[in-house]
């Protein structure tokens, strides 16, 4: 079956799902939306409309939202770039702002100075002044020299505001006496009505944002923080953002361990693409991939992190490889298996001929093989693979429970669940899962597996994804960066499959381990919400590869109605366990992306973002 029709089959499967539980009325409004996007253009598609932007400026006076003073060093900036951008500000519908600007032009763009002080002598909330050019951090520290609000934000002279960014940010600091919020952004290169793209950002990710500054704009800070981090550091030029928001959040967390941003799951921020710009791609500045490893080098210095900062698998992103401790932990390794041996020898096979970790042990568990051959093979297993061995459990399957037996025979620092119908393709596979696993607030580590088309199966799980759960980027070709590099560097997921899972054993035996009563399907993504409510953090690596021949040892549940039935009840206790909110709700995916496809585009009637 080609991708198309996977996706395709999938759309309308949950098409009648959502019809069946939320009745003709709700599908019918998913369709009008998508149709509406698809057909009837996409202007302004970000933006609030008028009625809305009127009520905000009401609101906004009778409010007390903190000042938030605006950094934007400039530089030789075109007047058709320049006057947009002040405008973007004076236009805001909260009067809660200050823009500051630090000029640093050469003697040959005195006009940069005549178009500020034009703006300036009708509006008292922009402050001007002329400096010495010093780079991109020392300019904005001169501008925050002169900034009088409570709160800072950062933008380039290039870019636009959106009209409700300083209301959207101030309400929620005003709600929340938050340190540290950030927003959505979108990519435009002549208007922002006519965007060429949104970035629809998780909640606070913190492996994800190390490994890229998915931040970006529009970010606002206590201007308290940024003075007691020494403001921006010219050494990290080209990523002084990144290295300025790794460090704000570490002083944040040095006074409350909890501390963490806040998202806005609004576009309040539009980035300019042009030839000189980031948004455009690092290639335009090719120091920016440099300083971004020294920011995160020196994260996991200031926080007493041991690793090596590389550049990852595209410019731009970073990969940490772990130091991990000597003697090196022993892995747990439970494989459940029902005859299929010559899946299960292809999956030993390249588990002990590639995988470089050396501290691991083998508990294949027999379940109700009915093949001579099996027992024959499990007779030689022990002599073939060291640290391997067979332990029987005697029940109906039940993939929680025969877990939860193996779990009992397993030595390990950690166990890693295992499919027996899977192959390893990487040889430090197992050493990136187990360096990932044993950093500070991780309790579980979830791999990249690859159908044997060398499409992806599963990269994260999004809960909401179909109405329940989803792999993300299902079936995209292998080799890609993915929406915002999420398919490419190692991410904050609230769940990864079981297929290939490791996770801590002291985390494991906290949350009793799987649960029972899922005995095929959700059994992991409960598990996962459980560590996830207990404060452990979830974390995907795509540095960990294996093929996964998938369900091949149990066919498949579409076709067997009994089997179909079980799933529908697990599906149902999915949403009994954990709350249908919640599930929908995953904090690390946008409410501005799709929940009917994997691929993370725009949802289709972009619910939530007006």
């Amino acid at each position: 079956m080609s991708q198309k029709s996977k996706r395709i089959k999938e759309l309308f499967g949950y098409a009648c799902t959502l019809t069946r539980e939320q009745g003709v009325g709700a599908m019918a409004s998913r369709a009008a939306g998508f149709c509406k996007r698809r057909f009837l253009g996409k202007k302004a598609r970000y933006l609030p409309g008028k009625e809305t932007l009127q009520a905000q400026r009401q609101d906004a006076a009778a409010q007390k939202f903190p000042t938030i003073s605006i950094l934007t060093p400039l530089y030789n900036t075109p007047e058709n770039f320049l006057r947009p951008y002040i405008e973007s500000v004076i236009g805001q519908t909260a009067p809660n702002w200050q823009l500051v600007l630090a000029d640093a032009s050469d003697a040959d763009h005195a006009k940069v100075a005549d178009i500020v002080r034009e703006y300036a002598a009708d509006e008292p909330r922009i402050v001007y002044t002329k400096i010495e050019n010093k780079g991109i951090s020392a300019n904005t520290n001169a501008a925050a020299k002169l900034a009088t609000g409570s709160y800072l934000a950062l933008a380039d002279h290039d870019d636009m505001l959106a009209p409700h960014a300083v209301y959207c940010a101030g309400r929620l600091l005003a709600e929340t006496g938050a340190d540290f919020v950030y927003s959505d952004e979108a990519l435009f290169e002549k208007s922002p009505e006519r965007p060429k793209v949104g970035h629809f950002k998780p909640d606070y990710a913190p492996e994800y944002l190390m490994a890229v500054n998915y931040i970006c704009h529009l970010a606002v800070f206590k201007k308290e923080l940024f003075e007691a981090v020494g403001g921006e550091r010219p050494a990290c030029d080209g990523a002084q953002d990144h290295d300025l928001f790794l460090r704000i959040i570490d002083e944040m967390q040095r006074r409350d361990p909890a501390a963490k941003p806040l998202h806005i799951p609004q576009v309040l921020y539009y980035w300019r693409v042009h030839a000189a710009s980031t948004s455009s791609g690092t290639d335009a500045k090719p120091y920016v991939v440099a300083a971004a490893q020294k920011a995160v080098a020196d994260h996991l210095a200031a926080t007493g992190r041991r690793g090596t900062v590389e550049e990852g698998k595209f410019p731009g992103t970073c990969h940490i490889r772990w130091q991990i401790d000597e003697p090196q932990p022993l892995v747990s390794i439970l494989i459940p298996n029902k005859d299929h041996i010559d899946d299960l020898e292809k999956c030993l096979h390249s588990l002990y001929a590639k995988t470089t970790y050396e501290s691991f042990e083998v508990l294949v568990v027999e379940n109700n093989s009915a093949d001579p051959a099996t027992f024959a093979y499990y007779k030689k297993l022990p002599q073939r693979y060291e640290n391997a061995r067979v332990i029987t459990y005697n029940g109906g399957f039940n993939f929680s429970a025969i877990n939860n037996f193996a779990r009992r025979y397993a030595h390990g620092q950690y166990l890693l669940l295992l499919n027996n119908d899977v192959e390893v393709l990487n040889g430090d596979w197992l050493t990136q899962m187990v360096g990932e696993c044993s950093q500070p607030g991780v309790g579980i580590c979830g791999a990249m597996l690859y159908y044997p088309d060398d499409t992806v199966q599963h990269a994260g799980v999004v809960t909401g994804l179909g109405g329940y759960a989803g792999h993300s980027h299902k079936y995209h070709k292998r080799g890609g960066s993915g929406y915002m590099f999420r398919l490419a560097t190692v991410q904050d997921y609230s769940a990864v499959t079981a297929a290939c899972l490791l996770v801590r054993t002291a985390v494991y035996d906290a949350v009793h381990g799987l649960d029972e009563a899922f005995t095929v399907a959700f059994n992991d993504v409960d598990f996962c919400l459980r560590v996830r409510d207990a404060g452990w953090r979830i974390v995907w690596t795509p540095y960990a590869e294996l093929y996964h021949y998938e369900s091949k040892s149990r066919g498949s549940d579409e076709k067997d109605t009994t089997k179909k039935a079980r799933f529908d009840a697990e599906r149902e206790r999915l949403y009994a366990q954990h709350g249908r909110d919640n599930i929908l709700h995953d904090p690390y995916y946008s409410p501005s992306l799709s929940l009917d496809y994997e691929d993370f585009r725009e949802s289709a009637d972009l619910r939530n973002l007006k």
